[in-house]
Parts: C-alpha cells; structure tokens; sequence
C-alpha cells in the first residue's frame, strides 16, 4: 500500500474526475470529514475503507492502494508469456525489445516478480546472441531482485550465470556456482526437485568438459531420479538432451540417441525451435562419434540453420566447430577451414573452449596436409586457451598431438614437455581439482498407494 499522502492524492483525482462531492463519495458509510482528511494525507485508510471507496469510484481496491491498475499485472504475464515464445521460436531480438519494454513498465508500476521474470528473459536473450557479459548482467540483477524470495527461486537467474560463464570458457567458476547451490539447497532443506533438475542438469557439460565424468555421471543420475517429480516438460526435455552427453562418454551411443529422441519429441510439442536445433546438434554430434558422417552432417547443418535463422551467433559458432571436424573427417578441408576461420574472427565473445577445438582441428587438418609448422601454430594457440578454461580432458588429447607433432619432427625434449603438460592437467579418472562433490539430495521415501 502506498504512503496516505498517495493515497489521498488519488482518491481525490478520482473523485473530481466523476465530478462527485465529498459528502457524494462518503455516504452512507463514511462523513465528508473523514474524506477531507483522507484526502489531504493526514489519515492511513483501512483496508475496508478503501475498499468502500473503490467500489464508490469504479476501481479496484488494488489501484486505489497502489495506482496500479487492477488488470496490469495480469496483462503483463501475458506479454511475458507472448516475449517467452517469441525466444521459442528463434527470435531473439524481437523477444529482446519485448522483455526490455516489460521491464520498464513492470519498474514503474512496482511489479518486482514482473521484473526478475523480464530479467531472466533479456538474460536467456543474451545468451541466445552470445552477449555473455549482458547475459550476466541480467541474471546477476534478477537474482539481486529475488534476494528475499526461498533459494529455488532464485535456481534460475544462477542457473543463467553459470551457463553464460561456462560459454565464456569459465569452466570452473561455472562448477563452483552450481555446486554450492545445490549443496546450500540440501543443507537448508530447500531440496526443491525442479530447482535440483535443473541445476543438476546444468553440471553436467562442465564436468564432461573438465573431465570428471564420474561426477557427470552421477549428476545425470540424480537428475533422472527426480525427473518424475517435475511438471515442466521442457525442464525434463533439457534434462534428457544432458543426460545424453553422459552416455555417450560411457559409450552408450544407442542410450544417447534415445535420450535425444525423447528431448527432441517433447520439443517438437511445445514448438521451442532454439532448444529442438541444441537436439539437432546434439544427435550430429552422437552420429559422429558413432562414425556416421552422412547422417551427422546433416543433422547439424539443420541445427546450424535453425539458429542462424534465429541469430545465435554464439551456438551457431559452436555448432560450426562441430561441423568443420565431420567435414574434415570427410576430407572436405576447404568447407571445414572456412568454417573454422569464420569462428575465429568473432574474438574471445565466443569461448575459450570452442576456440581452442577450431585451432586443434586447424591443426589437424594442416598436419594431414604436411604442413608441420602451421599445425605446431593451432596446437599452441589452442594449448593456451584451454589451459585458460581448465577443459581437462580435451587440454590431455590436445597435448598428445602436439607432443607426437614434435617428437616425428626429432624434437624429442619439446615432446617430451608437452607429453607432460598433458599428463599434469589429466587427473585420475572422474576427479578434477575440485573441491568435494555436491552432497546428493535427500528426499523422504515417497508413499506407494494402496
């Protein structure tokens, strides 16, 4: 409710706008006097009061207290619903200017829930068009938003953090945000399983990226367990597209490809055409390990056009390094080092991680070719940048191939160096220089009916 002098100023407006006396809006419960002093800011109006007066004004009993009118909050979850679809389906920047205008309209009137949700939406934005540190800036100002709200609201807006800092090639600060949400999750006995889903979910692509495969794996397993107490279907499709990466480095290519298949139906359903190009991407991916060029090229050239068409430059870049390596793998060197050099040119906007596989791969292909000192170039290009991002097991592969360059080249000290760069990054299996594993939530046994 708003301070009395507020409230008087629009009870007064209103009033004179209906052309209504005093002693008109006061009867037959109240006295002229008593709207006099109203009026002026010198009274608090009880609940019951207010309510008197809206119905004699015409309004509702929410604007006469707040000056927000009685419809607003409920038009602008409409447009929120109507910007979220608009993301669905690809387009970002129209979504973008949809959200900032939600924002500005959810500032003026008070709505703070509004504005977290227009937030986390600019951030999702951002992301899409990989502009990690806006995409970090919403998020950081959502969670600021929902600081008073129970952890699992805020689940989201962290959520988005991590994501943009893992794509920025911040590996283990994006572990770090995770991890101590879930573990502070548990301990406060806020173990919320849509919150756990999806930030289970979310860890996955980093361990996998830093080698700790144990920890991904065990992560995928939480997040199928609590999968059956979650009512969002696009909670649980991303859950699936995740859990695939796990089976595929246990070498699960039939389990993977089911787990995508499932993904990729629910988003078909809801007709969200970021997240059904990711599946798209994904099953590529599954399909090229498995040796299937054919089928893998074209599974991500669809990917890769759905989100050009959308503008994410950031995923399209990505989903281009996996390409490049099936058109290398096909001997298509000139398709693939175009690609390559195409990601190249956006900077460190597009990651540490996805820079570092299109030198490795520019490397390949000039080692293929013969030409030996370029492809030294890429390896130690790519070399640095993982090192920077902490991506453990493809810094190991990375450093075998440079060591192998160097040791048929007779240079068997410097081979012998990067042999053992590699072998200091490569923990034992599934560790990582992490601190200890998230405590694994724990949730009374559910009751079997009768």
């Amino acid at each position: 409710m708003d301070e009395p002098a507020q409230i008087g100023r629009r009870v007064q407006r209103m009033r004179t706008e209906l052309g209504l006396t005093q002693r008109k809006l006061a009867e037959p419960s109240y006295t002229p006097a008593y709207i006099s002093t109203l009026e002026s800011g010198k009274v608090r109006p009880s609940e019951a009061a207010l309510r008197f007066l809206a119905g004699r004004l015409g309004t509702s009993y929410e604007e006469l207290a707040t000056g927000r009118p009685a419809r607003l909050a409920t038009e602008l979850r409409l447009a929120l619903t109507d910007a979220q679809q608009l993301l669905a389906a690809g387009a970002a920047d129209e979504a973008a200017a949809r959200y900032r205008g939600l924002l500005a309209r959810a500032e003026h009137s008070d709505l703070a829930d509004v504005c977290a949700e227009a937030l986390l939406g600019l951030g999702d934005c951002a992301l899409e068009t990989g502009e990690l540190p806006d995409a970090i800036r919403h998020f950081e100002a959502a969670e600021r938003l929902l600081a008073d709200e129970p952890l699992p609201r805020r689940a989201r807006p962290i959520r988005g953090r991590a994501v943009a800092h893992l794509l920025a090639g911040e590996l283990r600060y994006a572990c770090y945000l995770l991890e101590s949400t879930i573990d502070e999750l548990g301990t406060s006995g806020l173990a919320d399983p849509e919150a756990l889903v999806l930030l289970y979910a979310a860890v996955i692509g980093p361990y996998i990226d830093m080698g700790a495969h144990a920890r991904a794996a065990h992560a995928a397993e939480v997040a199928l367990s609590l999968a059956p107490q979650v009512s969002d279907p696009a909670l649980v499709a991303g859950m699936h597209r995740q859990v695939a990466r796990t089976f595929l480095t246990e070498g699960r290519v039939a389990d993977a490809d089911a787990s995508l298949a499932k993904a990729q139906a629910i988003y078909g359903q809801l007709r969200l055409r970021t997240d059904l190009a990711h599946c798209h991407w994904m099953r590529g991916y599954v399909q090229a390990q498995n040796g299937e060029l054919g089928s893998a090229e074209r599974e991500l050239r669809t990917a890769r056009e759905m989100l050009s068409a959308g503008r994410a430059a950031l995923y399209t870049a990505q989903v281009e390094v996996e390409l490049a390596d099936v058109l290398r793998r096909l001997g298509r060197y000139e398709e693939a080092a175009e690609l390559l050099s195409a990601l190249l040119e956006l900077g460190d906007s597009h990651g540490a991680v996805h820079a570092g596989g299109a030198h490795r791969l520019l490397g390949l292909m000039a080692e293929e070719r013969g030409e030996s000192e370029s492809a030294e170039e890429h390896y130690v290009q790519a070399l640095a940048l993982l090192e920077r991002s902490g991506a453990t097991g493809d810094l190991a592969d990375l450093c075998r191939l440079l060591g192998d360059l160097l040791r048929r080249a007779g240079r068997t000290e410097a081979a012998l160096d990067a042999y053992r760069t590699g072998l200091g990054h490569r923990a034992a299996p599934g560790t990582t220089t992490l601190g200890p594993a998230p405590t694994s939530p724990a949730f009374p046994p559910r009751l079997t009916p009768r």
